[in-house]
């Protein structure tokens, strides 16, 4: 049986992955914590991710809770495996409006083809952080394929 990787070689291994995403640079997010199935995203709030009403754009803080599920998923998966989402579902649950957004992700169940993960997202004012969405998604481990590893 292999040895389980440490907490140090799981968060080396995510970070190298996140720091790939041009998404998530094009939208200023950044890794804040990464421990086995936890992940945690922050996103600094601005007019590059405003929608008209001058709130987070939905698609801006479901990316956010998709990559902290997708990411928590992976800290889960054995070397080489990399992860896809396969579907998820989001509940826009108060306006996300403050100086940044912060999106925990965990995960709820570990299998060895399909996760399922939960994020929630918090909007951070002044220090007090305001829950504005959860998302929860299927995860789906993906080895041997071209293109697709941790």
């Amino acid at each position: 049986m292999a040895e389980a990787p440490s907490d140090t070689e799981i968060a080396r291994r995510v970070a190298e992955s996140f720091d790939k995403q041009g998404f998530m640079t094009t939208l200023g997010a950044r890794l804040l914590r990464v421990a086995p199935g936890e992940v945690e995203i922050e996103l600094p709030v601005g007019p590059q991710v405003s929608q008209q009403h001058g709130f987070v754009h939905a698609g801006a803080v479901a990316a956010i809770a998709d990559s902290a599920c997708g990411y928590a998923a992976l800290t889960r998966m054995p070397a080489g495996v990399g992860v896809l989402t396969a579907e998820f579902k989001i509940n826009l649950l108060a306006p996300a409006a403050g100086e940044r957004l912060i999106a925990r992700g965990r995960v709820v169940k570990a299998g060895r083809t399909l996760t399922l993960a939960l994020a929630e997202v918090f909007a951070v004012r002044d220090g007090a952080e305001k829950l504005c969405a959860v998302l929860t998604a299927t995860c789906m481990a993906v080895g041997g394929r071209e293109g697709v590893s941790d």
